[in-house]
């Protein structure tokens, strides 16, 4: 567990998968990719870690990931194929909000 800042960034550490940290609540925060916690930008991975053949559901570049509380948001920066996730929880994508319309 760690605890994130808004504009950090932290990296997988089983997959190719960078976040940068958006929204972060108050104290430590276990953000895992593929079932392993994610690591500070420039740490050392473990030698032949793989994500869990359970958790490679992939991350997007560009895209959002979001808690279902809200309490957490991240933007990925470089895609993998770890399954991100909050404890066991798995994030998901945050929807773009409908523009109203104009007529």
């Amino acid at each position: 567990m760690a605890q994130l800042k808004a504009g950090s960034r932290i990296q997988s550490a089983v997959c190719a998968t960078e976040l940068m940290v958006i929204q972060a609540p108050d104290g430590d925060v276990d953000v895992r990719c593929g079932g392993e916690p994610m690591l500070d930008i420039g740490a050392d991975k473990p030698a032949g870690a793989a994500p869990n053949p359970d958790l490679k559901a992939g991350s997007q570049i560009g895209k959002r990931y979001v808690d279902e509380g809200g309490t957490i948001e991240l933007l990925c920066t470089k895609p993998g194929e770890g399954t991100l996730a909050l404890g066991d929880a798995p994030l998901v994508l945050k929807e773009a909000k409908p523009l109203p319309a104009s007529d």
